[in-house]
């Protein structure tokens, strides 16, 4: 079955000065695949893999060439054009890609980028672009559990935080004191369920959390400690600016970890810093 704005594995049935025809099945028959995309040496009967869409003209068309995205993924496209029907996002393909005035949270204008989920229509079976993320994702939040890694895409930054797509399949949210970098829409970053509410809404972090994170953010302080020589000018008593600005973390999480570090005698606190311990032989 031929899956549009997906790839597919093809057959050539037939060559000619043009291009060569793809084997479409009953649905679509005969699929081409431009000249300009064929392989040297590809001959008849041979295997080609493809992606499928539908050209300028509404045919069903295959192409090499690697769209940025395929039907099912979410993805942070460019606004390139717009008429009275909607938008169109490049999408690395000659034909831009649609998102109709009625997927859209907001007007779009040349220029603008979002993130969409590309879809197939299935009354027209058109390939297009929506906006409306929440449709496409799954309300239930079983499975996940706390201090999980998982896969993030970042969304448009809202008062409480920024939204995240977790997996492709869920969306939670970064509260906004969890966040000690700059992010954007589009980003895609490794993250981590931080809760499960009762309500089903997901909450997440940029860093484990836990004594688990405690134990990454207490190496990039002896990180730290080393590149300045052994000995960093900040305690307890430091600002959180200061200690933002200077380590990229929370002030509750820098007396964590340097609290770790101490136990572990990996380090000692003085007056006015800390300091690497290098005279114990325990």
């Amino acid at each position: 079955m031929i899956q549009l704005g997906k790839y597919n594995k093809l057959k050539v049935v037939k060559s000619l000065d043009f291009g060569v025809y793809l084997d479409g099945d009953e649905e679509f028959e005969e699929i081409l695949l431009p000249k300009r995309y064929v392989p040297k040496g590809l001959r008849v009967g041979q295997d080609i893999e493809v992606f499928v869409y539908m050209d300028s003209e509404d045919r069903v068309i295959a192409t090499t060439e690697q769209p940025k995205a395929v039907v099912g993924d979410f993805a942070f496209l460019k606004v390139v054009s717009v008429n009275d029907f909607g938008a169109f996002l490049d999408w690395g393909l000659p034909k831009d890609l649609l998102i109709p005035i009625s997927e859209q949270n907001r007007k779009l204008k040349v220029g603008d980028s979002c993130v969409v989920k590309v879809f197939l229509h299935f009354e027209t079976n058109r390939i297009a672009a929506s906006q409306k993320l929440d449709k496409f994702l799954n309300n239930s939040p079983e499975g996940y559990r706390e201090g999980e890694e998982v896969s993030l895409l970042i969304l448009h930054k809202m008062e409480l935080g920024y939204p995240a797509v977790i997996n492709d399949t869920h969306l939670g949210l970064i509260f906004e004191n969890d966040v000690f970098e700059r992010l954007s829409e589009g980003d895609r970053k490794k993250g981590f369920i931080k809760e499960v509410r009762e309500d089903g809404k997901i909450n997440l972090a940029l860093t484990r959390p836990g004594y688990e994170k405690v134990d990454g953010i207490s190496k990039d302080i002896l990180d730290q400690l080393k590149a300045e020589g052994g000995f960093l000018d900040l305690t307890d008593k430091t600002s959180s600016d200061v200690i933002h600005s200077r380590l990229k973390m929370s002030k509750k999480t820098f007396k964590k970890a340097i609290g770790t570090l101490y136990k572990q005698r990996l380090i000692l606190i003085e007056e006015n810093g800390i300091r690497l311990n290098t005279n114990d032989k325990s």
